[in-house]
């Protein structure tokens, strides 16, 4: 028994940061999953690692991540207590099934966008997302292992030595040495993407780790067959410089339409010439990341090294991994709307206007992240309606009075009107009661920028 209260039934699963047990707790009387901490040399880092986890993953506290109930010692070992979830990685359901379709992909992946999302938007990256921190259970997903996450305020692991993340779905700039951003994590959900529709990997390590990181920082991403629904989002989330990436929101909005059958409204797969992809998506920009983003483009040059530079700071990678007892290939292979603005860039001035099949699946996009928001993070919802219906709402307390009694609204229809920007929709609600009713609703929206706000009701 561990810390009087959890006692061990047996081992579930084991990688590179410890070994995980099923456990039960014996004062609240649930099963729990925990996590032996290492006791190996550098086991000051590990402990480290598995504080930022409980950290990081009590502060988030969203449906679709793993809880972490404790951190606690037993005779000089150290113990994370988490949420015990029956069921699979995707890595183990691809590699016993196949590749995933794309709506079961979509579902996944769309969940784990939107803990991403949250996470991004609390300030923490949680850089190593990768199929084998994916966990399913009853079409639920949830990301596991914040290990080695960093907040905006916490100090870089990296500075004890530690490259971060799994060797196949690394971004090109952390393969190169680089500190991860929010746009990492975006790649390494991209290259999970490849992986669940794929069957595979997209880089493969193998024994030569050295090889697949030069590939991954200098070498065109791999890419889906043009025809594949797809092909267009991972173009904008495999893509090699950061600030080309989408935000994880605007993925996960994406991925939801996916999920749903619906068509995702992103740009087609990156031209060939000559049977070869250019590397260049096709006139789309992502969102801006910060205010220098919206100065003009420098021209493309993507990691211009010598080549010794280049193979130095691969190697210097290499190191680190073996330096801090990584997982090894093998082990791998298991596995808010924006203020208006005065002026607008030229790609932007000249962009044709959109048509009304686009505006109408912007509308449904937007209705569809509205009502996954709106019961999770109330406020932020609330601020994507109009002053002037806050105000007839009876402001912020009389809209949560209505939606804080609901746990869960389900979008189970929508026909949107681009030429007055009214959506009908129907919804199933499911309320802190336990009551569940449906519902026609239909709004009034107002174009804002490059979003919407919710106007009135129809």
């Amino acid at each position: 028994m561990i810390a009087g209260r959890y006692t061990i039934e047996r081992e579930i699963g084991r990688g590179g940061s410890g070994t995980v047990h099923l456990a039960h707790d014996e004062v609240l009387g649930r099963t729990v999953a925990v996590k032996r901490i290492g006791i190996l040399p550098g086991e000051h880092v590990a402990l480290e690692r598995a504080g930022r986890e409980a950290r990081l993953a009590a502060a988030l506290n969203h449906p679709h991540v793993v809880s972490v109930f404790d951190l606690v010692e037993e005779e000089d070992v150290h113990w994370l207590v988490m949420e015990y979830v029956d069921g699979r990685t995707i890595g183990e359901i691809v590699r016993a099934g196949g590749p995933l379709d794309v709506t079961e992909a979509a579902t996944y992946l769309a969940q784990t966008a939107d803990a991403l999302a949250d996470a991004h938007q609390a300030g923490i990256v949680h850089r190593d997302v990768k199929p084998s921190n994916i966990l399913v259970s009853g079409g639920v997903a949830k990301l596991s292992d914040f290990g080695i996450a960093k907040s905006a305020d916490d100090a870089s692991l990296t500075q004890t030595g530690l490259v971060t993340g799994s060797p196949a779905y690394l971004a090109p700039e952390v393969a190169s040495g680089s500190s991860a951003t929010p746009a990492s994590d975006v790649w390494s959900l991209g290259a999970t993407l490849y992986h669940a529709v794929t069957g595979r990997p997209p880089y493969d390590v193998g024994d030569n780790l050295i090889g697949a990181l030069y590939k991954i920082v200098h070498e065109d991403p791999p890419r889906l067959p043009e025809d594949h629904p797809m092909a267009g989002l991972l173009s904008v989330m495999m893509t090699r410089e950061p600030e080309n990436r989408w935000p994880m929101a605007k993925v996960r909005d994406q991925l939801a339409r996916l999920a749903r059958g619906q068509r995702a409204i992103v740009p087609a797969a990156a031209p060939r010439v000559n049977g070869e992809r250019t590397g260049e998506l096709p006139t789309v920009r992502a969102e801006p990341t910060s205010p220098d983003d919206e100065q003009p483009r420098r021209s493309r040059a993507p990691y211009a090294w010598v080549a010794l530079a280049a193979v130095l700071a691969v190697a210097a990678v290499v190191a680190a991994y073996v330096w801090a007892g990584r997982e090894t290939p093998e082990a791998v292979e298991d596995d808010t709307p924006r203020s208006p603005t005065t002026s607008q860039t030229t790609s932007t001035s000249t962009a044709p206007p959109l048509s009304a099949e686009d505006t109408r699946e912007q509308m449904d996009a937007f209705i569809a992240s509205y009502l996954s928001t709106v019961t999770r993070n109330p406020r932020k919802a609330f601020d994507q309606l109009t002053p002037e219906f806050q105000e007839v709402s009876g402001g912020y307390e009389g809209y949560i009075g209505w939606w804080g009694k609901v746990r869960s609204a389900r979008l189970a229809d929508v026909q949107s009107d681009p030429s007055d920007l009214t959506v009908g929709y129907t919804v199933d609600y499911v309320f802190t009661s336990g009551a569940r009713d449906t519902q026609d609703v239909r709004l009034q929206l107002q174009r804002f920028d490059d979003t919407y706000l919710i106007a009135g009701e129809g």
